[in-house]
């Protein structure tokens, strides 16, 4: 592969990964959200695993991309059951009214975000991974 593009996955990684973190945190009050904020995460490694190849991608990510789909279903479910448990309705949004920076006012809403963007990341890489692992064409 090219020097160019192992350089520029190495650098690009940590600031697609801040970026798709600042997605996620802004999502709740304004564009952006768990879903676009996985999105570009995963991307952020699917270019990594095209500079660096499989192996090295699965390295970095230290677990199975399903274990990100399931916490992110997790995150999803238990975010909806403060609502119930607090006001008897799945899924209703509580919230804390102590406004944090950058992000404001915490609430469900928000940790329901982090599902989806844990559960998006890891589908997606689920796909990227499997397809890699496929064997070419011209392989066979």
């Amino acid at each position: 592969m090219s020097l160019l593009l192992h350089i520029a996955a190495r650098y690009l990684l940590p600031v697609l990964i801040l970026f798709s973190l600042f997605l996620l945190m802004r999502g709740h009050n304004e564009p952006g959200g768990g879903f676009t904020g996985g999105l570009v995460a995963a991307s952020a490694i699917a270019l990594y695993a095209i500079a660096f190849g499989e192996g090295a991608t699965r390295r970095l990510l230290s677990t199975h991309p399903r274990n990100y789909v399931v916490a992110g279903i997790a995150v999803a479910f238990f975010s909806g059951l403060v609502g119930l448990v607090t006001q008897g309705v799945f899924l209703v949004g509580v919230w804390d009214n102590t406004p944090i920076p950058i992000i404001g006012k915490i609430g469900t809403p928000f940790i329901f975000d982090i599902g989806v963007y844990l559960a998006v990341f890891g589908v997606t890489l689920t796909i990227l991974l499997a397809l890699m692992d496929e064997p070419s064409v011209n392989e066979e």
